[in-house]
């Protein structure tokens, strides 16, 4: 009878230890593992019972025959697999999956795996007789044909375990790269697959994922900002815009009361201004259905506000200004006359004089926060305040300022600094939206050169007006008599104008 090989020998006492240490992992692995992912050890399972077949098929053969040897490499490979396989699963999934408190990425299971099925393969060739080290010899330029032919897969394994290593994002988060948006559904040695709001499986290179620039939006928070862009008419004001948009945007379902929702003017367009809605949402699954009940949010309230929403439009000119013009100077003056009719300061006035001021003065507009005025700037313009409301600023130690006056629709300020030249002895600053009527000194100067007898009365008011503010100011100093305060005010007026 022929004798075995030297190898068979040695081969079936590591089968005695190893069949046992094979089944110990194994059992171990099904108890250590969260019963979700005991499927893991099926794999070992498998590896042994291959290993046990070919080990037992191997004795069917008369001990000279080839089939014998690749039979004997087999099961000492599947043998050590599947010892290498509960390791892996030993080491990775229960030991450092513990200490990190939450599982292994898949593509370091992988990685793990692949690498000791390498050495178990190289330790399985020596078992049966051959030495991995010439085949390794031997084949330098075949290694060196797969390397190059293998340059993008390695990228994309070492690009692969870099993300793995900074982990910029997780199984479950929703990212965007370059222009995919979606959620990871998987991380492979080779490619990042990502599921997109609709619901298509995109697979990217882990290449071209650690290349590009990469938008989390699980991350720190789930909280994300989203933002519409939508065109408003000229005609309406920002302020009451900002006001209308965020409230509607912050009425819609899915959007979170804080960061409360707001909007921001964006830009001019040529037939619109161009706003931007701004609110935050904490599911990005629904964002596109959110961005949609905003924008149903926000037709309703510009409809019900009678806020347009304009085509866009060009405007030619082919002629002069249209009667439509004028109609809109004659609507200024209408209310330019109403507003200076109610004043007391103007009421004495000569009808062609205030006529000559209607013509003159113009409309103005100042949004809130704007300033009118500031301390210490020259004087050449009064205001009558027809709606809104103004703060009356003063500075205050060290750096900050206190409000010490409040004007609203009625009232007036300016006209001490345009009849005398003294600079603004205040800031003024809007509240709310304001419209103003303005009135130069140019048109002061005419008014004042045709009626001289003009000076005396606003010599009077300016002397009681300023009576009233050191009043109210309860101040302890000695005040001049009226007729002395009015004298000194007509100087100053005549002085002014160059009336003398």
């Amino acid at each position: 009878m022929d004798s075995l090989p030297s190898y068979a020998g040695a081969d079936l006492t590591s089968e005695e230890v190893g069949i046992p240490l094979a089944l110990l992992l194994l059992l171990l692995v099904g108890l250590l593992l969260p019963p979700g992912e005991r499927r893991r050890a099926r794999t070992g399972v498998v590896l042994l019972g291959l290993s046990m077949v070919c080990g037992v098929a191997r004795f069917f053969f008369r001990a000279e025959a080839s089939v014998r040897r690749p039979l004997l490499f087999a099961a000492t490979f599947f043998l050590l697999a599947s010892i290498g396989r509960s390791l892996v699963l030993l080491l990775v999934d229960v030991l450092l999956g513990r200490r990190t408190a939450r599982s292994a990425p898949k593509i370091f299971r992988d990685l793990s795996t692949g690498i000791v099925y390498l050495v178990v393969a190289l330790v399985a060739l020596r078992a049966v007789g051959v030495e991995p080290g010439s085949i390794l010899t031997t084949s330098a330029l075949l290694t060196a044909v797969i390397g190059l032919s293998l340059q993008d897969t390695l990228g994309n394994l070492v690009s692969g375990l870099a993300l793995q290593m900074q982990r910029p994002f997780d199984v479950g988060d929703w990212i965007e790269v370059d222009t995919q948006a979606g959620q990871v559904t998987e991380v492979t040695w080779r490619a990042t697959s990502i599921m997109t709001l609709d619901r298509i499986e995109v697979i990217l290179p882990n290449a071209s994922v650690a290349k590009a620039a990469i938008r989390n939006y699980s991350r720190p928070s789930k909280v994300s900002r989203r933002k519409l862009v939508i065109g408003i008419t000229y005609a309406a004001i920002p302020s009451e815009v900002h006001a209308v948009l965020g409230a509607a945007a912050a009425d819609a379902p899915g959007v979170l009361p804080s960061p409360a929702a707001r909007a921001r003017t964006k830009s001019f367009g040529e037939s619109s201004i161009l706003y931007e809605v701004l609110f935050f949402v904490d599911d990005f699954a629904r964002s596109l259905d959110v961005d949609g009940a905003v924008a149903d949010r926000i037709y309703h309230a510009l409809e019900r506000h009678g806020i347009a929403v304009p085509f866009p439009t060009r405007a030619v000119l082919l002629a002069p200004p249209t009667p439509t013009g004028e109609k809109k100077r004659d609507d200024e003056r209408a209310r330019i006359a109403r507003v200076m009719g109610a004043l007391e300061l103007m009421q004495r006035l000569p009808e062609d004089s205030r006529g000559v001021l209607i013509e003159r003065a113009a409309l103005r507009r100042h949004g809130p926060g704007e300033t009118v005025v500031r301390k210490g700037d020259p004087s050449r313009e009064m205001f009558i305040v027809e709606r809104g409301a103004l703060a009356v600023e003063v500075p205050r130690d060290p750096e900050g300022v206190s409000e010490v006056a409040q004007l609203v629709a009625g009232e007036y300020f300016g006209e001490m600094g345009l009849l005398t030249g003294e600079v603004r002895s205040a800031t003024v600053r809007a509240k709310t939206v304001c419209d103003l009527v303005v009135i130069d000194q140019d048109a002061f100067h005419q008014v004042l050169a045709a009626h001289p007898e003009v000076i005396e009365h606003m010599g009077g008011l300016l002397a009681s007006r300023q009576a009233g503010l050191e009043a109210a100011a309860a101040s302890d100093e000695r005040r001049p008599p009226a007729e002395e305060r009015q004298r000194h005010f007509i100087s100053q007026i005549r002085s002014f104008f160059k009336l003398v």
